[in-house]
């Protein structure tokens, strides 16, 4: 049986961790939060009193923590003075590429195989299995964190090498953050305009506005049953990580010259609507600003 450490049980990590040992693979969880924990154990999982304890005599070590200097922090001080040196090391957090490649030179300096693997697809997508992961790492490695990852996945993508998969997913989620601010301001005109969303939906989905995140992700409460609007924008992906993201391509776009605009644009607008008490509801509530609904305090 293949033995996996998971460390960090949050929205994300639980629900994969859940799916590691749906897989019949025995998991060795480990979380600062006793009830992440406890939940992690009643979905199969066993309880490591510690991360290092976690990470003794495991094939693949996965981790999903909130920052670079958390997935520092715990790889020098924990994982790798503890992990077998056979074990596969795999970090799923969305952290800042330079954070991604020095956690790699520092691993594979000290003989393990380490990829960077963020995910996309948010909590439902943890929980049902169907995340899609951007993996940095050596060509050689990907098949076997290819094998590890594919029980929590519907798509397993090699980006290139290490901090690649970080790239991936900083550029991707500021398209995913711009766009829904498009949609939430067409939803938002629409109204005003006396247009009834779910006839301006309907054509949308079907014209050149067409994109995820009105057809998969629709802001306004009606169309996709399965969306957060429909639960008060509860679940899903908070605001708060999506400012996180978008301050991570800010800053990568800083480093290379690169020219963001529309990205520091919605970055500017997350923090808005973040400091008027939308971070820990679904980013597609940033509907609610547009809409005159703010603050949600």
């Amino acid at each position: 049986m293949t033995r996996v450490a998971f460390i960090g049980l949050g929205n994300m990590g639980g629900g994969m961790a859940a799916n590691q040992a749906k897989a019949e693979r025995e998991v060795l969880a480990f979380d600062l939060s006793s009830t992440a924990l406890e939940k992690a154990v009643a979905a199969g999982c066993r309880s490591a009193g510690s991360a290092a304890e976690a990470v003794q005599g495991v094939d693949a070590v996965l981790t999903m923590l909130p920052a670079g200097p958390h997935v520092r922090k715990i790889y020098a001080e924990e994982i790798l003075p503890n992990a077998p040196k056979g074990a596969l090391l795999i970090d799923c957090s969305t952290i800042d590429v330079d954070s991604a490649r020095a956690v790699a030179a520092q691993s594979t300096a000290a003989g393990f195989r380490f990829a960077d693997a963020p995910v996309s697809g948010g909590q439902a997508g943890a929980e049902a299995g169907t995340l899609a992961f951007m993996v940095g790492c050596d060509e050689a490695d990907f098949a076997d964190v290819e094998a590890i990852i594919q029980p929590m996945a519907r798509a397993v993508i090699r980006a290139g090498d290490h901090g690649a998969g970080q790239a991936a997913k900083i550029c991707n989620n500021m398209v995913l953050g711009a766009s829904m601010i498009a949609v939430c301001e067409a939803f938002a005109l629409a109204e005003r305009l006396g247009l009834e969303p779910e006839r301006f939906f309907e054509i949308a989905s079907k014209s050149s506005g067409q994109c995820w995140s009105l057809t998969s992700y629709c802001p306004w409460p009606g169309p996709v049953p399965t969306a957060p609007s429909n639960r008060d924008y509860e679940g899903g992906f908070a605001t708060a990580m999506m400012l996180k993201d978008l301050k991570l391509a800010q800053e990568a776009a800083a480093k290379a010259g690169a020219a963001t605009p529309l990205g520091a644009q919605a970055e500017g607008l997350y923090a808005l609507f973040d400091r008027l008490g939308g971070g820990w509801k679904d980013f597609s509530a940033i509907l609610e600003l547009f809409r005159g609904n703010a603050p949600l305090r």
